[in-house]
């Protein structure tokens, strides 16, 4: 007979920022073949294509596909060359689960009260009309990193965007 586990503890930061959450924001996808992987999520789930980008730093660049299905949006991303942030993210930890952002109601207070909990933040607070957002550091047993957005609009911010993968590049963050 195995010995009862004991329960599993809520991690500080979700429950310090529970009332804050509104919901999953999106989930970004580091994909190798943008194209197949948007047809994937257009012919077997229904998505539809919101918008696609190239997004350039100062050295690399990577494109974005925003798919829609319901409420549930799904960015995909894939790096452009062997030195883009999404591609050194997959050769670390293959494709799959690049970010998950969650929407919250009071970016300050959340970056706050994360911090509080010991959480660090890898980026600044990226800002542009109606949307702002932060990365904090990647989980290091997932591999996954949160992003906090707050918005008064509906839409990604290409600004927005590049803003984050010049900061994320600069850092040598993947």
């Amino acid at each position: 007979m195995k010995p009862a586990q004991p329960p599993i503890s809520q991690p500080p930061m979700s429950a310090i920022l529970s009332d804050l959450i509104l919901d999953v924001d999106h989930i970004a996808i580091a994909v190798q073949d943008i194209e197949a992987s948007s047809r994937w999520y257009a012919e077997a789930l229904g998505f539809s294509l919101i918008e696609r980008h190239v997004t350039r730093g100062e050295h690399t660049s990577m494109l974005y596909a925003v798919m829609k299905a319901g409420q549930s949006v799904v960015v995909l991303l894939q790096g452009t060359d062997p030195e883009s942030q999404v591609s050194r993210f997959i050769a670390e930890f293959g494709s799959g689960v690049h970010h998950i952002a969650f929407a919250v109601s009071d970016l300050d207070k959340a970056i706050s009260k994360a911090n509080e909990a010991g959480s660090t933040t890898d980026t600044p607070v990226v800002r542009d009309d109606g949307i702002r957002q932060v990365f904090f550091q990647r989980d290091p047993s997932t591999g996954v990193r949160i992003e906090l957005i707050e918005r008064s609009g509906d839409t990604f911010s290409e600004n927005n965007v590049e803003q984050l993968f010049r900061v994320m590049e600069e850092k040598g963050l993947c």
